[in-house]
C-alpha cells in the first residue's frame, strides 16, 4: 500500500483546524482570551510544545515514506526457464543470391606525377590490389612509360570491391610548338584476363582537334585570371603575345580588363592531353576592345599563317616581347650600378628575373651562331636573324640548341641559370643591329607586314565576320558551332 504524504499532511491540518473552530463555538470568546493570556504568560512552554508537534509530524513522515519502499525483494521472485527452437535460414542460398547479383566498376581519373609509386599510384585512383599493384612494379614496359612519369593523364576501372579491372594512360607525343596537326598520342592499356592475369600494351593514335572557349576578367594580372578561369598556361601565353604590341602586360592592366579566347585543344579517346592554338581572342583593356584571328591563306597553303585584326591588319611580329613569358624586368637597357664591377656602367640588355630551370625561347626566325661558354656571360646562345639583327641569351644553366641550327620564333633554346658573372638566376638579353646595342622592348614591338592578298580577303572577311558572332557570345558564355 503507497501513501501519499502530502496528502495524509493536508487531511491531518484539516481536521485540526475543524476541530479548532469547533472549540471556539463551544467555549467562546471567554475560553479564548483566556487561552491567549496562558500562551502569553508561558512562552518557553509554548515553544517546547511547537518542538515536540514538529518532531512528531517528521516522524509521521518518514514512517510514511518508509511504506512506500515496502515490497516484495525481486531477488527472491521464482525464475521461470523458457525453451524455443529457431529456425536458422539458409545461408547457401543468400551466398548463391549475392552471387548471381550485378556488380558494377567504378571509373576514376587523374595525372600521374613524377614522384608516384605503384603503391602511391593505385591508392590515388582508389584502388587496393596487391597482385596489381605488383604487376606494376614487375613490368618493364610500366616502369619505363608510366611510373616516374609526370603529366599522363590516368583513367582506372575498379571492381566494387576496389579491385583493378583496367588502367588507361594517354600522353602527347609531339610537345613541341602550338601546331600539332597531324600530331599522334600514345596510349598504355594495363588490364586484367579473364583467367586473372594482368597485362600491358602500348600503342598510338592520332590526336583529334577541337575546339573550347573560355573568358575571364582582370582582377590582379593576366595569370591569375587565366588561372581563375581554367586556362592553360601556354594559351595565356599566346594571349600575352597575340596583343603584346598593343598591351604593356606588366604594366598597363587595370582591374576589370577582360578577356575572351577561342583556342584548339587536342583529345585522345576523347580526353584533352594538351591545348593547341588560340583561334581567337578578344582583350578590352582600359575601355579600348583588341580583337584577333589565326588566319592561314587557303589560297597560298605554303605561307605562314599569322594573327590579324578582324579588319585584316597583320598582328605578326618579328620578335616575340620576351624570351620569358610572365617574368619580371629586374634591369632595363639603362645606366646602372654593376653588382659585380661595383661601378656605374651601360647596362646594354635587359634582365628577366625567374627560376633557375625556366624555359628561355627563340623571340624570332633564326640560325644559331654561337652557343657554348663565353667570358661573363656563361653559357650563352646567340641567334642571328635577317637585316644584320642578332639576340643574345645568357646566364643559361643548360643550352638546348647548336651552332649552325635553324630556330624558330618561339622554340627552346635553353634554360634560366646564373652561370658566368650573375648574382643570382636570371635571363640576360641583348638585341644587336649590326653590332650596336638597342633597346629590346623597343624593337619586339614593331610589327612584321604580312598583307592579305586580293585572292584571301574573301575567305577572311568570312571568317572574320564568324569570329565576331563568336566572341560576342564567348563573352557572355555561349558558342557558336564552328566555321566548316
Amino acid at each position: 500500500m503507497k501513501i501519499n504524504c502530502s496528502q495524509a499532511w493536508s487531511h491531518a491540518k484539516a481536521k485540526a483546524q475543524s476541530q479548532w473552530l469547533a472549540f471556539w463555538h463551544a467555549q467562546g470568546q471567554p475560553a479564548l482570551q483566556e487561552t491567549l493570556s496562558w500562551l502569553g504568560e508561558h512562552p518557553k512552554q509554548v515553544r517546547i510544545g511547537a518542538a515536540a508537534v514538529l518532531t512528531l509530524a517528521g516522524s509521521f513522515a518518514f514512517a510514511v515514506a518508509s511504506v512506500a519502499n515496502f515490497g516484495p525483494d525481486i531477488a527472491l521472485q521464482p525464475v521461470h526457464q523458457v525453451e524455443s527452437s529457431l529456425e536458422l535460414p539458409q545461408l547457401a542460398d543468400q551466398i548463391k543470391a549475392l552471387d548471381q547479383a550485378p556488380h558494377f566498376n567504378l571509373f576514376r581519373s587523374d595525372i600521374s606525377r613524377s614522384g608516384d609509386s605503384a603503391d602511391a599510384l593505385l591508392r590515388r585512383l582508389g584502388v587496393s590490389d596487391v597482385q596489381a599493384a605488383a604487376f606494376l612494379r614487375s613490368d618493364r614496359l610500366v616502369q619505363k612509360t608510366l611510373l616516374g612519369r609526370t603529366g599522363r593523364n590516368l583513367i582506372a576501372e575498379a571492381s566494387d570491391d576496389q579491385r583493378l579491372v583496367k588502367l588507361t594512360a594517354r600522353w602527347g607525343v609531339d610537345e613541341g610548338g602550338t601546331d600539332n596537326k597531324g600530331g599522334q598520342f600514345l596510349r598504355l592499356v594495363i588490364e586484367k584476363t579473364a583467367e586473372g592475369r594482368f597485362t600491358s600494351r602500348l600503342d598510338s593514335a592520332p590526336l583529334t582537334a577541337n575546339q573550347a572557349i573560355a573568358s575571364g576578367t582582370i582582377k590582379s594580372n593576366l595569370f591569375a585570371a587565366t588561372d581563375a578561369a581554367r586556362i592553360p598556361d601556354s594559351v595565356a601565353t599566346q594571349l600575352a603575345e597575340i596583343f603584346s604590341g598593343d598591351i604593356d602586360f606588366q604594366r598597363s592592366l587595370q582591374k576589370g580588363d577582360r578577356f575572351s579566347v577561342v583556342y584548339e585543344t587536342l583529345e585522345a579517346d576523347g580526353e584533352v592531353i594538351k591545348s593547341g592554338r588560340v583561334l581567337s581572342a578578344e582583350f578590352v583593356n582600359r575601355g579600348k576592345t583588341y580583337q584577333s584571328v589565326w588566319f592561314q591563306d587557303p589560297t597560298q597553303p605554303n605561307q605562314k599563317g599569322g594573327y590579324f585584326t578582324l579588319d585584316g591588319k597583320s598582328l605578326r611580329h618579328a620578335f616575340l616581347a620576351s624570351p620569358v613569358p610572365f617574368s619580371r624586368v629586374t634591369s632595363g637597357f639603362q645606366m646602372r650600378f654593376h653588382p659585380i664591377l661595383q661601378t656605374w656602367k651601360a647596362h646594354l640588355g635587359t634582365d628577366f628575373g625567374a627560376p633557375t630551370g625556366t624555359p628561355v625561347r627563340c623571340v624570332g626566325d633564326g640560325t644559331v651562331d654561337f652557343a657554348g661558354v663565353q667570358n661573363g656571360y656563361g653559357n650563352v646562345v646567340m641567334v642571328k636573324h635577317s637585316g644584320g639583327q642578332m639576340t643574345v641569351y645568357a646566364h643559361l644553366s643548360q643550352m638546348a640548341v647548336r651552332k649552325g641550327q635553324s630556330v624558330a620564333q618561339g622554340q627552346n633554346l635553353g634554360a634560366v641559370g646564373s652561370t658566368g658573372w650573375a648574382t643570382g638566376p636570371h635571363l640576360h638579353f641583348e638585341f644587336r643591329v649590326n653590332g650596336q646595342h638597342k633597346d629590346p622592348l623597343t624593337i619586339a614591338r614593331a610589327s612584321e607586314s604580312v598583307p592579305l592578298s586580293p585572292e584571301a580577303r574573301p575567305y577572311f572577311n568570312k571568317l572574320a565576320g564568324v569570329t565576331r558572332q563568336q566572341l560576342a557570345q564567348v563573352a557572355s558564355n555561349t558558342l557558336t558551332p564552328p566555321l566548316d
